[in-house]
């Protein structure tokens, strides 16, 4: 999702050039979603914090997958204070995949969702 048409554009692209049936590309701003999803996939955009608040409501609650439904969040730097609230979060360097300095600070965040009850 992004409010930004041309990079939706792209993404849809990826999608159907790998032929991926899964995944869904919407144009339009966060505060308008209202849908559910597996997985909430994103760079980062805000704080974590932030990100979860915005996305609330929207993860499904029931995984058919090897990891619990949650958020896969693409960030750069020193994550230990913004995620030291959530225990279950895990982060992946992608320096670890991929040797171009671009990568060399940015990460995968995966944050499985809670849910209560």
């Amino acid at each position: 999702m992004d409010a930004i048409r041309k990079k939706i554009k792209v993404v849809q692209e990826v999608i159907d050039g790998l032929e991926l049936t899964n995944v869904t590309a919407v144009h339009a701003r966060v505060e308008d979603m209202h849908d559910q999803y597996d997985f909430v996939v994103s760079r980062a955009v805000a704080a974590m914090p932030t990100f979860v608040r915005w996305i609330k409501g929207r993860v499904k609650k029931e995984s058919v997958h090897e990891r619990r439904n949650g958020i896969l969040y693409l960030k750069g730097g020193d994550l230990q204070e913004e995620l030291a609230e959530y225990k279950t979060v895990q982060v992946f360097e992608l320096s670890d995949c991929f040797k171009e300095d671009f990568f060399e600070t940015k990460k995968v965040v995966y944050l499985p969702m809670k849910f209560k009850g």
